[in-house]
């Protein structure tokens, strides 16, 4: 009479733990690509997201000088670009009258002549592009046309710099005696996520 022996097959201790160390060197890699695609897609949205406050601020300015309100009477057309210093620095101001069909205060009744503004406003959490929008109805007084509605439309701006063009020379102001428009103006921004910049 035969007695069958079945043979059995193990693993040995150190299979085994050759095994698992492979296994979590291999978690280990996963895991760090993963961090990286991860990280690599925060980036890419969050300079995205900048890319296009820059765009939306940049077609603003642009939709408001191209509509320029123009008159034959100077004492009504308003354009002043000056610099101003706020407790960070010196910083770029212009003002300047509009033609819009964008009411400011839908319930009431305005013209379509406004007053826009737009400068950098600075604090120690960052500093934002700001518009101001002022609806022109009659002659006002310079106190009563530094009103209006006050947007943010761009935030982490690290600079706005502006140009004005007067048909032989480039200047950084264009001051209230003046007794006409500029030609062109050169608007620069940068905007800014931590130690990356982006400008436009």
């Amino acid at each position: 009479m035969k007695i069958c022996r079945k043979k059995y097959e193990a693993f040995t201790l150190l299979e085994v733990m050759i095994a698992s160390v492979m296994g979590a060197f291999i978690a280990l890699v996963a895991l760090g690509s993963l961090r990286s695609v991860t990280a690599a897609k925060e980036l890419v949205a969050e300079n995205s997201s900048v890319s296009d406050e820059l765009t939306f601020a940049a077609r603003r300015i642009h939709a408001d000088l191209i509509n320029l309100y123009r008159d034959g009477d100077r004492s009504s057309v308003k354009f002043i670009g000056t610099i101003e210093n706020d407790d960070y620095g010196p910083v770029k101001n212009i003002i300047f009258r509009t033609v819009s069909m964008a009411k400011a205060r839908p319930a009431d009744a305005e013209s379509d002549v406004y007053e826009v503004q737009y400068f950098l406003r600075r604090d120690d959490e960052g500093s934002v592009l700001a518009r101001r929008y002022c609806p022109i109805v009659g002659i006002e007084e310079q106190e009563e046309s530094l009103g209006g509605i006050l947007t943010i439309i761009a935030e982490d701006i690290v600079a706005f710099d502006l140009r004005y063009f007067d048909g032989s020379s480039w200047l950084d102001e264009w001051l209230e005696t003046k007794t006409e428009l500029p030609q062109l103006v050169e608007v620069t921004m940068a905007a800014g996520t931590d130690d990356k910049e982006k400008s436009e």
